[in-house]
């Protein structure tokens, strides 16, 4: 009867956040608060379980990077790197879109795709607003690239951290796997984008013509502190990528960072807290308690186990429904609470199966890392992007996203699958 009250009130939650019918921060409190008093939540434990609780690593993740944002953003860099996009594309919508796209898939491998939405989504803002066009399709396909190029190592996409610790995979295992399809489904995304936006590729030559008048260096209000802000970063982003030498969480990271950025900067701490999508926090930690409802019920557990039935020793078809079932319950349960919960599922099967080798590990991390396009709620980036699009009063509601995401998420788990068939079963 548990299992069914916590799928009950997930699934109605779901609704809500899906057809915006009501806040989806009151949303996902309600839906924790009922699962904590109904006791299918485990009490307490949702602040410390490592398995069945809020993860922390995200939410200091997030945390930090908003800060070290607050505080670049004070150096008018933002103001800069849109008036240079808008130049180098020279106002033309769809080569606008690409280069904001390519910007987002190169840096999303190395930065996360959390930090690099968090980076490039204010230029984004500030460029469309200047050319008096919509934001909401440019930040759309930003994270629609995020989530794919960040697919492509082991630090960029939260989910590809936990398969990695678990299943004793490297930084250049991922490399060699991940990268050569990521590339490829990059590459057919932007060709597609090109049908997925074209009703919102308007050219207004007056305002391009505007912008280009502009001196993008005028934007620079303080070069010595941008110049402290940036060392600060790029010593981040090292530390980011040495993960696996260091063995420093990237959360922990992130609040030195932003710790150390405070200080150069000299900044106003109350100033730079208000920067701080604090809705947002809140919504993932409400979302990872009413996720813990349904682990600590045993329902995705169960689903799992039912798979493991079904499969047998059919390696194929392993791998299809580890593809296939990670891109669909990646996509409604949030990938990182889902990959969290399914890597023991994952390990088991393994286990059981070793002819398989690392197979069916990549074909879960490829259907994890591309379900997290499949709706607004799927993955952390999708979040960050539509917080901070609100917050600047361009609002994207979960269809208007989700829409878009489908389609992705269709093509790169095909696309997908082909790889996993032909490079590991053939």
């Amino acid at each position: 009867m548990r299992p069914f009250v916590a799928l009950a009130i997930f699934g109605l939650a779901f609704f809500y956040i899906a057809t915006e019918k009501a806040d989806k921060v009151k949303v996902v409190l309600i839906g924790a608060a009922a699962m904590l008093v109904l006791g299918l939540a485990p009490g307490t434990e949702v602040f410390f379980s490592e398995h069945e609780g809020i993860d922390w690593n995200v939410i200091f993740l997030l945390l930090g990077m908003m800060v070290v944002i607050g505080i670049i953003k004070q150096t008018g860099v933002f103001d800069y790197l849109g008036i240079w996009a808008a130049k180098r594309s020279r106002g033309r919508p769809y080569r606008l879109m690409v280069l904001l796209m390519i910007i987002t898939a190169i840096a999303s491998p190395f930065l996360d795709n959390v930090t690099t939405i968090m980076l490039v989504a204010p230029v984004t803002i500030v460029v469309c607003e200047r050319l008096r066009i919509r934001p909401q399709p440019y930040l759309i396909a930003e994270v629609l690239a995020s989530n794919i190029g960040g697919a492509a190592t082991l630090i960029g996409d939260p989910p590809n951290i936990i398969i990695g610790s678990r299943a004793g995979l490297t930084f250049n295992d991922f490399l060699v796997h991940m990268t050569p399809i990521v590339v490829i489904v990059f590459v057919l995304f932007v060709v597609l984008s090109r049908f997925l936006f074209r009703k919102d590729f308007r050219f207004n030559p007056e305002q391009v013509a505007a912008v280009l008048a502009l001196q993008e260096r005028r934007a620079i209000r303080d070069p010595w502190l941008l110049a402290k802000c940036l060392i600060v970063l790029a010593l981040m982003v090292a530390c980011f990528s040495l993960h696996s030498v260091i063995h420093l969480e990237p959360s922990l990271v992130a609040l030195i960072g932003a710790g150390v950025m405070v200080l150069v900067a000299k900044a106003d701490v109350g100033e730079v807290l208000r920067e701080v999508e604090w809705a947002t926090l809140v919504f993932f930690m409400g979302l990872f308690v009413m996720v813990s409802g349904l682990v600590h019920t045993g329902v995705i557990e169960a689903i799992g186990n039912w798979a493991v039935d079904a499969i047998g020793d059919r390696y194929l078809l392993a791998a299809t429904a580890l593809l296939f079932g990670s891109g669909v319950l990646g996509a409604f349960f949030d990938n990182i609470p889902y990959v969290a919960t399914m890597t023991p599922v994952v390990e088991g099967i393994v286990e059981q199966e070793p002819q398989t080798g690392n197979s069916l590990w990549w074909a879960f991390a490829l259907g994890a890392d591309f379900g997290g396009n499949g709706t607004a709620v799927a993955a952390s980036a999708n979040v960050v992007a539509l917080g901070i699009a609100s917050r600047s009063g361009h609002h994207i509601t979960f269809w208007q996203f989700t829409r878009y995401g489908v389609v992705v998420t269709a093509l790169s788990i095909g696309m997908a699958w082909v790889y996993v068939w032909l490079r590991y079963f053939t």
